[in-house]
């Protein structure tokens, strides 16, 4: 059996919020070595040494792995596995995801996603998550000058503000539905023009997200998206509720002679 001292390591957080970053480490950890439900995690204390970060933070992070479904606290015994990272996909999500529901619905919600996602990269993106909206510009820029719809530089920008936000329920709520926002994305961008004028909404998004113009970043990801929508899909017909009764009136009462 490995000793403490043999146990694989984990490399230090960064100045990115802290409980973030630990949660990163932990399913990171997992991966790396193969650890599989019902296994025994660190304690609090190893993992604080490790990480060379305060009790509170690593408390914050395994409530918020616990919320998620992936870690279980044992109080005495210590922390366990309950699922590996790849697999805390957002029952609704995957539920969405098998029954091949797209419009409109996914766009709906593909709306209010990345809009909060575009307003909290505002404030939260760090210097890598700017370079890495910068390259998949580039990239999208250069697959349209070749003729393509510019599909992969797409996907790594929208991928790219979600994970920006540093919000790990939204970028979970996000990778669940991959599949079907790949689709409204494919949707869109084949047709005629739409990758350059996408491409320039996306320039306009990047530019307020560096700005730190949180405000702007959500509009200009809000207009880009249901600019992109309004010509593809068609609201489901709901029948409005009846308007209720008009309120009934006392008539005043005549005076009698």
């Amino acid at each position: 059996m490995a000793t403490a001292d043999q146990r694989p390591q984990m490399r230090p957080v960064d100045r990115r919020p802290l409980y973030e970053q630990v949660g990163e480490r932990l399913r990171e950890f997992v991966d790396v070595n193969g650890l599989q439900p019902g296994a025994r995690l660190m304690t609090e204390r190893e993992l604080a040494q490790q990480l060379s970060v305060g009790r509170s933070s690593i408390r914050e992070a395994i409530t918020a792995l616990r919320i998620q479904g992936m870690v279980e606290v044992r109080h005495g015994d210590g922390i366990y596995l309950l699922r590996r990272p790849e697999d805390l996909i957002d029952t609704l999500a995957a539920e969405l995801v098998e029954t091949h529901i797209d419009h409109p619905y996914i766009w709906e919600t593909r709306q209010a996603l990345e809009t909060q996602c575009a307003r909290l990269a505002a404030t939260r993106a760090t210097a890598g998550d700017l370079r890495k909206l910068k390259r998949a510009l580039k990239t999208m820029g250069a697959e349209i000058a070749e003729g393509e719809p510019g599909l992969d530089g797409d996907r790594q920008f929208h991928l790219g503000v979600a994970q920006a936000s540093h919000n790990p329920i939204l970028i979970r709520l996000l990778s669940g539905l991959r599949e079907s926002l790949d689709r409204t994305s494919e949707t869109s961008l084949t047709r005629s023009g739409q990758p350059a004028k996408s491409l320039a909404q996306h320039e306009l998004i990047f530019e307020a997200i560096r700005a730190r113009e949180p405000t702007q970043a959500a509009d200009t990801m809000l207009q880009h998206l249901v600019g992109t929508t309004d010509t593809l899909v068609k609201a489901p017909s709901v029948t409005p509720a009846p308007p209720p009764p008009p309120a009934r009136t006392r008539r005043a009462a005549v005076p009698r002679d």
